[in-house]
Protein backbone atom coordinates (compact mmCIF):
# COMPACT_ATOMS: atom_id res chain seq x y z
CA UNK A 1 0.00 0.00 0.00
CA UNK A 2 1.66 2.96 -1.02
CA UNK A 3 1.33 6.77 -0.41
CA UNK A 4 1.17 9.80 -2.43
CA UNK A 5 4.64 11.54 -3.51
CA UNK A 6 6.05 13.83 -5.20
CA UNK A 7 8.66 12.69 -7.96
CA UNK A 8 12.02 13.50 -6.24
CA UNK A 9 11.21 12.20 -3.34
CA UNK A 10 11.45 15.46 -0.81
CA UNK A 11 8.93 16.01 1.73
CA UNK A 12 6.67 18.49 1.32
CA UNK A 13 3.58 19.33 3.47
CA UNK A 14 1.49 16.72 4.56
CA UNK A 15 3.76 14.81 1.33
CA UNK A 16 6.01 11.94 2.66
CA UNK A 17 8.17 9.46 0.13
CA UNK A 18 6.48 6.50 -1.65
CA UNK A 19 6.45 3.84 1.38
CA UNK A 20 5.12 0.43 1.33
CA UNK A 21 3.88 -0.37 4.59
CA UNK A 22 2.19 -3.93 4.11
CA UNK A 23 5.96 -4.80 2.92
CA UNK A 24 7.26 -3.15 5.92
CA UNK A 25 4.83 -4.50 8.56
CA UNK A 26 3.77 -7.61 6.92
CA UNK A 27 6.67 -9.39 5.43
CA UNK A 28 6.78 -12.49 3.22
CA UNK A 29 10.62 -12.39 3.25
CA UNK A 30 12.87 -10.99 5.28
CA UNK A 31 16.34 -11.15 5.61
CA UNK A 32 18.84 -10.71 8.44
CA UNK A 33 22.09 -9.23 8.37
CA UNK A 34 24.57 -10.00 11.36
CA UNK A 35 23.34 -13.52 12.20
CA UNK A 36 26.38 -15.96 13.39
CA UNK A 37 26.52 -19.91 12.80
CA UNK A 38 28.78 -20.25 15.40
CA UNK A 39 27.29 -22.18 18.73
CA UNK A 40 25.81 -20.55 21.31
CA UNK A 41 25.54 -17.29 19.22
CA UNK A 42 24.28 -14.41 20.93
CA UNK A 43 24.48 -11.68 18.35
CA UNK A 44 21.40 -9.30 17.82
CA UNK A 45 21.15 -10.88 14.75
CA UNK A 46 21.46 -13.96 15.91
CA UNK A 47 18.85 -13.04 19.04
CA UNK A 48 16.53 -12.16 16.05
CA UNK A 49 16.66 -14.73 14.06
CA UNK A 50 15.57 -17.15 16.65
CA UNK A 51 13.31 -14.80 18.25
CA UNK A 52 11.27 -14.25 15.02
CA UNK A 53 11.42 -18.66 14.08
CA UNK A 54 10.35 -18.52 18.07
CA UNK A 55 7.19 -16.25 17.41
CA UNK A 56 6.17 -18.53 14.47
CA UNK A 57 6.51 -16.14 11.12
CA UNK A 58 5.66 -17.90 8.63
CA UNK A 59 7.22 -16.43 6.06
CA UNK A 60 10.53 -17.04 4.22
CA UNK A 61 13.67 -16.03 6.15
CA UNK A 62 17.24 -15.31 4.87
CA UNK A 63 20.07 -14.59 7.26
CA UNK A 64 23.42 -12.60 6.33
CA UNK A 65 27.28 -13.17 6.96
CA UNK A 66 30.04 -13.21 4.87
CA UNK A 67 31.17 -16.17 6.62
CA UNK A 68 28.36 -18.11 5.32
CA UNK A 69 27.44 -21.37 7.00
CA UNK A 70 23.94 -22.85 8.72
CA UNK A 71 22.20 -21.52 11.65
CA UNK A 72 18.78 -23.75 12.96
CA UNK A 73 18.38 -25.39 9.50
CA UNK A 74 18.66 -22.33 7.40
CA UNK A 75 21.44 -21.15 5.15
CA UNK A 76 23.96 -17.95 5.74
CA UNK A 77 24.19 -16.09 2.62
CA UNK A 78 27.12 -14.45 2.29
CA UNK A 79 25.44 -11.34 0.69
CA UNK A 80 22.59 -9.65 0.31
CA UNK A 81 22.76 -9.76 -3.19
CA UNK A 82 22.84 -13.72 -3.09
CA UNK A 83 19.03 -14.24 -2.10
CA UNK A 84 17.53 -16.21 -4.63
CA UNK A 85 14.47 -14.34 -3.66
CA UNK A 86 12.56 -10.76 -3.68
CA UNK A 87 12.84 -9.33 -0.39
CA UNK A 88 10.20 -7.45 1.59
CA UNK A 89 12.30 -6.28 4.57
CA UNK A 90 15.67 -6.49 6.43
CA UNK A 91 16.90 -6.12 9.77
CA UNK A 92 20.38 -5.16 9.86
CA UNK A 93 22.26 -5.86 13.29
CA UNK A 94 25.81 -5.61 12.23
CA UNK A 95 28.56 -2.80 13.66
CA UNK A 96 27.59 0.42 12.72
CA UNK A 97 30.76 0.83 10.34
CA UNK A 98 28.99 -1.55 8.28
CA UNK A 99 25.48 -0.60 7.91
CA UNK A 100 25.95 1.83 5.23
CA UNK A 101 27.01 -0.70 2.76
CA UNK A 102 24.72 -3.20 4.47
CA UNK A 103 21.76 -0.99 3.21
CA UNK A 104 23.01 0.00 0.41
CA UNK A 105 22.76 -3.42 -0.80
CA UNK A 106 19.17 -3.83 0.66
CA UNK A 107 18.31 -1.05 -1.79
CA UNK A 108 20.29 -2.34 -4.35
CA UNK A 109 17.95 -5.71 -4.27
CA UNK A 110 14.67 -3.43 -4.05
CA UNK A 111 13.86 -4.04 0.00
CA UNK A 112 11.43 -2.00 0.72
CA UNK A 113 12.30 -1.18 4.23
CA UNK A 114 15.22 -2.12 6.36
CA UNK A 115 15.20 -1.88 10.80
CA UNK A 116 18.68 -1.11 11.74
CA UNK A 117 19.62 -2.48 15.41
CA UNK A 118 23.19 -1.24 15.28
CA UNK A 119 24.51 1.40 17.97
CA UNK A 120 26.72 3.87 17.13
CA UNK A 121 25.54 6.99 15.25
CA UNK A 122 24.29 10.54 16.42
CA UNK A 123 23.45 9.36 19.97
CA UNK A 124 27.28 9.10 20.68
CA UNK A 125 27.80 12.86 19.75
CA UNK A 126 30.64 12.11 17.84
CA UNK A 127 31.71 13.46 14.10
CA UNK A 128 31.97 9.68 13.25
CA UNK A 129 28.63 8.22 14.67
CA UNK A 130 26.86 12.14 13.18
CA UNK A 131 28.83 11.06 9.62
CA UNK A 132 27.73 7.68 9.29
CA UNK A 133 24.18 8.69 10.49
CA UNK A 134 24.28 10.85 7.37
CA UNK A 135 25.01 8.47 5.64
CA UNK A 136 21.89 5.96 6.31
CA UNK A 137 19.79 9.08 5.28
CA UNK A 138 21.31 9.64 2.24
CA UNK A 139 20.56 6.09 1.34
CA UNK A 140 17.02 6.13 2.39
CA UNK A 141 16.38 9.40 0.50
CA UNK A 142 17.08 6.97 -2.71
CA UNK A 143 14.32 4.44 -2.32
CA UNK A 144 14.60 2.62 1.05
CA UNK A 145 12.49 3.81 4.33
CA UNK A 146 14.89 3.23 7.51
CA UNK A 147 13.55 2.38 11.36
CA UNK A 148 16.53 3.29 13.26
CA UNK A 149 19.04 3.45 13.76
CA UNK A 150 19.73 2.52 17.33
CA UNK A 151 16.52 1.09 18.30
CA UNK A 152 14.58 -2.64 19.07
CA UNK A 153 12.81 -2.34 15.88
CA UNK A 154 9.08 -3.64 14.52
CA UNK A 155 6.17 -5.59 16.56
CA UNK A 156 3.69 -6.68 14.40
CA UNK A 157 1.57 -9.76 15.99
CA UNK A 158 -0.43 -10.37 12.73
CA UNK A 159 2.62 -10.89 10.76
CA UNK A 160 5.21 -12.42 13.27
CA UNK A 161 7.56 -9.86 13.48
CA UNK A 162 8.98 -9.25 16.65
CA UNK A 163 10.86 -6.60 18.50
CA UNK A 164 14.36 -7.55 19.86
CA UNK A 165 14.58 -9.03 22.22
CA UNK A 166 10.99 -10.63 22.03
CA UNK A 167 10.71 -14.26 21.21
CA UNK A 168 7.48 -14.33 23.59
CA UNK A 169 5.64 -11.84 22.78
CA UNK A 170 2.07 -12.12 22.01
CA UNK A 171 0.35 -13.24 18.56
CA UNK A 172 -2.65 -12.09 19.07
CA UNK A 173 -3.35 -8.52 17.47
CA UNK A 174 -5.62 -5.85 18.64
CA UNK A 175 -6.05 -2.18 18.07
CA UNK A 176 -3.54 -0.31 19.75
CA UNK A 177 -0.48 1.45 17.87
CA UNK A 178 2.43 2.11 20.21
CA UNK A 179 5.28 4.49 18.57
CA UNK A 180 8.70 4.77 20.75
CA UNK A 181 12.32 6.12 20.48
CA UNK A 182 12.93 4.09 23.74
CA UNK A 183 13.51 0.40 22.65
CA UNK A 184 13.04 -0.73 26.32
CA UNK A 185 10.08 1.37 26.70
CA UNK A 186 8.58 -0.48 23.85
CA UNK A 187 9.07 -3.89 24.69
CA UNK A 188 8.38 -3.62 28.58
CA UNK A 189 4.72 -1.88 27.31
CA UNK A 190 4.54 -5.18 24.66
CA UNK A 191 5.00 -7.50 27.66
CA UNK A 192 2.67 -5.29 29.60
CA UNK A 193 0.13 -5.47 27.28
CA UNK A 194 0.16 -9.47 27.42
CA UNK A 195 -0.82 -10.01 30.53
CA UNK A 196 -3.09 -6.70 31.21
CA UNK A 197 -5.08 -7.02 28.26
CA UNK A 198 -3.64 -4.48 25.86
CA UNK A 199 -3.60 -5.93 22.71
CA UNK A 200 -1.47 -4.39 19.35
CA UNK A 201 -1.87 -3.71 15.83
CA UNK A 202 1.89 -2.40 15.29
CA UNK A 203 4.49 -1.13 17.51
CA UNK A 204 7.47 0.91 15.92
CA UNK A 205 10.79 1.11 18.14
CA UNK A 206 12.40 4.11 16.12
CA UNK A 207 15.31 5.24 18.39
CA UNK A 208 17.45 8.04 16.45
CA UNK A 209 14.67 8.13 13.84
CA UNK A 210 16.94 9.01 10.89
CA UNK A 211 14.55 8.31 8.39
CA UNK A 212 10.87 7.24 9.47
CA UNK A 213 9.80 8.94 12.69
CA UNK A 214 6.91 10.21 14.89
CA UNK A 215 4.89 12.54 12.27
CA UNK A 216 5.16 10.07 9.25
CA UNK A 217 4.14 7.63 11.19
CA UNK A 218 1.55 9.40 12.87
CA UNK A 219 0.33 10.32 9.30
CA UNK A 220 0.49 6.38 8.34
CA UNK A 221 -1.58 5.11 11.30
CA UNK A 222 -3.95 7.74 11.19
CA UNK A 223 -5.21 5.99 8.23
CA UNK A 224 -4.33 2.38 9.31
CA UNK A 225 -8.03 0.62 9.45
CA UNK A 226 -5.98 -2.33 11.60
CA UNK A 227 -5.21 1.10 14.60
CA UNK A 228 -8.18 2.33 16.61
CA UNK A 229 -5.65 3.56 19.23
CA UNK A 230 -2.27 5.51 18.95
CA UNK A 231 -0.04 5.93 21.62
CA UNK A 232 3.28 7.12 21.96
CA UNK A 233 6.63 7.70 24.11
CA UNK A 234 8.66 10.61 22.46
CA UNK A 235 11.72 12.08 23.66
CA UNK A 236 12.67 14.68 21.50
CA UNK A 237 10.93 15.54 17.78
CA UNK A 238 13.26 17.07 14.99
CA UNK A 239 10.08 19.02 12.70
CA UNK A 240 7.60 20.54 15.09
CA UNK A 241 5.60 21.70 12.90
CA UNK A 242 4.96 18.46 10.74
CA UNK A 243 4.64 16.81 14.36
CA UNK A 244 2.08 19.62 15.17
CA UNK A 245 0.14 18.83 12.34
CA UNK A 246 0.16 15.06 11.92
CA UNK A 247 -0.92 14.30 15.74
CA UNK A 248 -3.97 17.20 14.95
CA UNK A 249 -5.10 15.21 12.52
CA UNK A 250 -4.56 11.72 13.84
CA UNK A 251 -6.38 12.99 16.94
CA UNK A 252 -9.10 14.02 15.10
CA UNK A 253 -9.81 10.92 13.27
CA UNK A 254 -8.87 8.28 16.89
CA UNK A 255 -7.53 8.70 19.89
CA UNK A 256 -3.62 9.62 20.54
CA UNK A 257 -2.11 8.92 24.29
CA UNK A 258 1.10 11.03 24.76
CA UNK A 259 4.02 9.68 27.19
CA UNK A 260 6.55 12.93 26.58
CA UNK A 261 10.28 12.05 28.34
CA UNK A 262 12.59 14.66 29.58
CA UNK A 263 10.37 17.00 30.99
CA UNK A 264 12.84 17.81 34.11
CA UNK A 265 16.04 19.15 33.98
CA UNK A 266 18.40 15.59 33.94
CA UNK A 267 15.58 13.94 31.86
CA UNK A 268 16.48 16.13 29.14
CA UNK A 269 19.93 15.61 29.87
CA UNK A 270 19.57 11.58 29.41
CA UNK A 271 17.21 12.11 26.54
CA UNK A 272 20.45 14.17 24.53
CA UNK A 273 22.46 10.78 25.30
CA UNK A 274 19.67 8.05 24.57
CA UNK A 275 18.93 9.71 21.46
CA UNK A 276 20.23 12.80 20.34
CA UNK A 277 16.86 14.32 20.62
CA UNK A 278 15.94 17.95 22.31
CA UNK A 279 13.72 17.16 25.07
CA UNK A 280 11.68 20.30 25.45
CA UNK A 281 9.79 22.66 28.46
CA UNK A 282 6.87 21.42 30.31
CA UNK A 283 4.92 24.17 30.06
CA UNK A 284 5.01 23.98 26.01
CA UNK A 285 4.57 20.44 25.52
CA UNK A 286 0.85 20.22 27.42
CA UNK A 287 0.41 23.04 25.69
CA UNK A 288 0.78 21.87 22.02
CA UNK A 289 -0.40 18.26 22.59
CA UNK A 290 -4.00 19.93 24.13
CA UNK A 291 -4.18 22.27 21.40
CA UNK A 292 -3.78 19.29 19.44
CA UNK A 293 -6.40 17.33 21.17
CA UNK A 294 -3.99 14.40 22.20
CA UNK A 295 -4.04 12.55 25.50
CA UNK A 296 -1.08 12.74 28.01
CA UNK A 297 -0.15 10.55 30.10
CA UNK A 298 2.83 11.08 33.27
CA UNK A 299 4.35 7.32 33.36
CA UNK A 300 4.54 3.90 31.50
CA UNK A 301 1.50 2.39 34.33
CA UNK A 302 -0.73 5.32 33.18
CA UNK A 303 0.05 4.79 29.35
CA UNK A 304 -0.68 1.63 29.72
CA UNK A 305 -4.33 1.77 31.71
CA UNK A 306 -5.69 4.51 29.63
CA UNK A 307 -4.80 2.10 26.59
CA UNK A 308 -6.78 -0.33 28.21
CA UNK A 309 -10.01 1.72 28.75
CA UNK A 310 -9.35 3.50 24.99
CA UNK A 311 -9.31 -0.26 23.26
CA UNK A 312 -11.66 -2.20 25.16
CA UNK A 313 -14.89 0.31 25.90
CA UNK A 314 -17.18 1.79 23.64
CA UNK A 315 -15.98 4.80 22.02
CA UNK A 316 -18.04 7.85 24.06
CA UNK A 317 -17.78 9.63 27.48
CA UNK A 318 -18.89 8.21 31.18
CA UNK A 319 -19.97 10.95 33.14
CA UNK A 320 -22.52 8.95 35.35
CA UNK A 321 -20.98 5.34 37.30
CA UNK A 322 -22.06 2.86 39.90
CA UNK A 323 -19.53 1.55 42.15
CA UNK A 324 -20.15 -1.86 43.56
CA UNK A 325 -18.04 -3.83 45.85
CA UNK A 326 -17.64 -5.13 49.51
CA UNK A 327 -16.28 -2.42 52.12
CA UNK A 328 -17.60 0.82 53.27
CA UNK A 329 -14.24 2.94 52.91
CA UNK A 330 -14.59 1.33 48.95
CA UNK A 331 -17.59 3.15 48.75
CA UNK A 332 -16.18 6.93 50.25
CA UNK A 333 -12.92 6.43 47.79
CA UNK A 334 -14.84 6.11 45.27
CA UNK A 335 -17.19 8.96 45.62
CA UNK A 336 -14.12 11.05 46.16
CA UNK A 337 -12.04 9.57 43.31
CA UNK A 338 -14.78 9.89 40.53
CA UNK A 339 -15.10 13.92 42.07
CA UNK A 340 -11.51 14.65 42.00
CA UNK A 341 -12.03 13.64 38.22
CA UNK A 342 -15.32 15.14 37.15
CA UNK A 343 -17.62 12.14 37.62
CA UNK A 344 -21.22 11.61 39.17
CA UNK A 345 -22.31 8.84 41.54
CA UNK A 346 -25.61 9.23 41.88
CA UNK A 347 -27.91 7.88 44.26
CA UNK A 348 -29.80 4.92 42.60
CA UNK A 349 -34.08 5.33 42.39
CA UNK A 350 -35.32 4.22 45.33
CA UNK A 351 -37.18 0.99 43.34
CA UNK A 352 -33.87 -0.34 42.17
CA UNK A 353 -32.52 0.43 45.95
CA UNK A 354 -35.12 -1.64 47.44
CA UNK A 355 -34.74 -4.47 44.48
CA UNK A 356 -30.83 -4.33 45.07
CA UNK A 357 -31.95 -4.91 49.22
CA UNK A 358 -33.97 -7.75 48.72
CA UNK A 359 -30.77 -9.54 47.16
CA UNK A 360 -27.82 -8.31 49.69
CA UNK A 361 -26.49 -10.00 53.03
CA UNK A 362 -28.05 -7.90 56.21
CA UNK A 363 -26.69 -5.91 57.85
CA UNK A 364 -23.94 -3.85 57.04
CA UNK A 365 -24.99 -3.53 53.45
CA UNK A 366 -26.19 -0.42 51.51
CA UNK A 367 -27.67 -0.21 47.98
CA UNK A 368 -27.17 3.54 47.57
CA UNK A 369 -24.57 4.15 45.52
CA UNK A 370 -21.90 2.82 45.84
CA UNK A 371 -23.33 -0.24 46.52
CA UNK A 372 -21.62 -2.00 49.68
CA UNK A 373 -22.07 -5.46 49.39
CA UNK A 374 -21.49 -6.19 53.01
CA UNK A 375 -18.88 -8.70 52.73
CA UNK A 376 -16.14 -10.14 50.12
CA UNK A 377 -18.07 -13.21 49.88
CA UNK A 378 -20.94 -12.34 48.70
CA UNK A 379 -21.34 -14.73 45.43
CA UNK A 380 -21.37 -14.08 41.62
CA UNK A 381 -25.04 -14.22 41.00
CA UNK A 382 -26.21 -12.17 43.71
CA UNK A 383 -23.27 -9.28 42.23
CA UNK A 384 -25.05 -10.05 39.24
CA UNK A 385 -28.41 -9.33 40.23
CA UNK A 386 -27.12 -5.91 41.90
CA UNK A 387 -25.57 -4.90 38.73
CA UNK A 388 -28.71 -5.38 36.65
CA UNK A 389 -30.59 -3.46 39.32
CA UNK A 390 -28.04 -0.80 39.16
CA UNK A 391 -27.90 -0.90 35.35
CA UNK A 392 -31.72 0.11 34.92
CA UNK A 393 -30.72 3.83 36.30
CA UNK A 394 -30.90 5.75 33.14
CA UNK A 395 -28.37 7.95 34.43
CA UNK A 396 -25.83 5.28 34.54
CA UNK A 397 -23.60 5.19 31.79
CA UNK A 398 -21.06 2.33 33.47
CA UNK A 399 -20.57 0.59 36.03
CA UNK A 400 -16.97 -0.65 37.95
CA UNK A 401 -17.38 -4.03 40.48
CA UNK A 402 -14.66 -3.81 43.12
CA UNK A 403 -13.45 -7.82 44.29
CA UNK A 404 -11.64 -8.15 46.82
CA UNK A 405 -10.31 -12.14 46.57
CA UNK A 406 -7.46 -11.78 48.43
CA UNK A 407 -10.22 -12.54 51.05
CA UNK A 408 -10.29 -15.95 49.47
CA UNK A 409 -7.02 -17.81 51.60
CA UNK A 410 -9.25 -17.53 54.69
CA UNK A 411 -11.80 -19.99 53.21
CA UNK A 412 -9.02 -21.41 51.46
CA UNK A 413 -6.83 -22.14 54.65
CA UNK A 414 -9.78 -23.77 56.57
CA UNK A 415 -10.61 -26.41 54.01
CA UNK A 416 -7.03 -27.09 52.78
CA UNK A 417 -7.70 -26.16 49.61
CA UNK A 418 -5.87 -23.94 46.78
CA UNK A 419 -7.46 -20.74 46.58
CA UNK A 420 -8.06 -21.13 43.19
CA UNK A 421 -10.58 -23.76 43.70
CA UNK A 422 -12.37 -21.93 46.84
CA UNK A 423 -12.68 -18.14 45.08
CA UNK A 424 -15.46 -18.40 42.12
CA UNK A 425 -13.86 -16.28 39.72
CA UNK A 426 -14.93 -18.27 36.39
CA UNK A 427 -18.15 -17.88 37.22
CA UNK A 428 -17.65 -13.95 38.59
CA UNK A 429 -16.49 -13.36 35.08
CA UNK A 430 -19.25 -15.35 33.88
CA UNK A 431 -21.40 -12.97 35.60
CA UNK A 432 -20.13 -9.44 34.48
CA UNK A 433 -20.11 -10.53 31.13
CA UNK A 434 -23.66 -11.56 31.01
CA UNK A 435 -24.65 -8.12 32.75
CA UNK A 436 -22.85 -6.38 29.63
CA UNK A 437 -24.86 -8.63 27.73
CA UNK A 438 -27.93 -7.82 29.12
CA UNK A 439 -27.59 -4.12 29.80
CA UNK A 440 -25.66 -2.58 26.71
CA UNK A 441 -23.71 -0.61 29.71
CA UNK A 442 -19.86 -1.62 30.34
CA UNK A 443 -18.64 -2.73 33.25
CA UNK A 444 -14.90 -2.50 34.60
CA UNK A 445 -13.28 -4.29 37.06
CA UNK A 446 -11.28 -3.79 39.55
CA UNK A 447 -8.87 -6.29 41.92
CA UNK A 448 -6.98 -5.01 43.90
CA UNK A 449 -4.23 -7.24 46.19
CA UNK A 450 -2.90 -6.29 49.76
CA UNK A 451 -0.93 -9.74 49.83
CA UNK A 452 1.92 -9.35 48.02
CA UNK A 453 4.50 -11.57 50.25
CA UNK A 454 6.43 -14.97 49.47
CA UNK A 455 3.63 -16.17 51.47
CA UNK A 456 0.79 -14.90 49.11
CA UNK A 457 2.11 -16.08 46.05
CA UNK A 458 -0.90 -18.03 45.65
CA UNK A 459 -3.26 -14.92 46.04
CA UNK A 460 -0.96 -13.59 42.62
CA UNK A 461 -1.84 -16.49 41.31
CA UNK A 462 -5.53 -15.97 41.34
CA UNK A 463 -5.55 -12.53 40.04
CA UNK A 464 -3.86 -12.94 37.29
CA UNK A 465 -6.28 -16.31 36.29
CA UNK A 466 -9.25 -14.02 37.39
CA UNK A 467 -7.74 -11.20 34.86
CA UNK A 468 -7.38 -14.09 32.50
CA UNK A 469 -11.14 -14.95 32.51
CA UNK A 470 -12.08 -10.82 32.21
CA UNK A 471 -9.96 -10.84 29.27
CA UNK A 472 -11.32 -13.65 27.84
CA UNK A 473 -14.98 -11.98 27.93
CA UNK A 474 -13.77 -9.09 27.15
CA UNK A 475 -13.79 -7.00 30.92
CA UNK A 476 -11.23 -4.73 31.26
CA UNK A 477 -9.30 -4.88 34.51
CA UNK A 478 -7.61 -2.79 36.55
CA UNK A 479 -5.47 -3.30 39.62
CA UNK A 480 -6.88 0.03 41.39
CA UNK A 481 -10.43 1.90 41.42
CA UNK A 482 -8.37 4.84 41.18
CA UNK A 483 -6.32 3.72 37.91
CA UNK A 484 -9.98 3.01 36.39
CA UNK A 485 -11.41 6.38 37.27
CA UNK A 486 -8.79 8.00 35.92
CA UNK A 487 -8.84 6.15 32.80
CA UNK A 488 -12.23 7.12 32.16
CA UNK A 489 -11.80 10.71 33.11
CA UNK A 490 -9.50 10.40 29.95
CA UNK A 491 -11.83 8.96 27.54
CA UNK A 492 -14.35 11.91 28.68
CA UNK A 493 -12.12 14.48 28.70
CA UNK A 494 -10.98 12.97 24.54
CA UNK A 495 -14.94 12.43 23.27
CA UNK A 496 -15.94 15.48 25.37
CA UNK A 497 -14.22 17.39 23.64
CA UNK A 498 -14.87 15.81 20.03
CA UNK A 499 -18.66 15.85 20.65
CA UNK A 500 -17.91 19.48 21.50
CA UNK A 501 -15.80 20.54 17.94
CA UNK A 502 -18.42 18.65 16.15
CA UNK A 503 -21.58 20.74 17.23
Amino acid sequence: MSENTNKVGKRKKNRYPATDYERIFHPRTLAILGVSAEEGGVGFGTGMLKSIMAMGFEGKIFPVNPKGGNISGLEIYKRVEDIPEKVDFAIIAVAARWVPASLEACLKIGVAGAEILSSGFSELGTAEGRELEKQIQEIAARGIRVVGPNCFGIYCPASGLTMLPGPDLSRQSGPVAFLAQSGGMSIDFAHTGKWLGVRFSKMVSFGNGADLREAELLNHLARDPETKVISMYIEGIKDGDAFFREIKAAASKKPVIVFKGGLSHAGARSVASHTASMGGSRVIWQSILKQAGAIQVNDTEELAQVNLAFSLLPHRSFKSISVTGGGGAIGVTACDTAEKYGMDIPSLYPELQARIENVLPRPGSSAINPIDVANPFVGPEVLKEALLAAAQDDRIELQIIVSLLFHYKTIARMFGKPVSEVAPYRELAQAVRDVVDQTGKPVIAVLPNVKKGLDDMDITELIALTRQEYMNHGIPVFDELHDAVRAIAHMNTYYGRRKHEKR
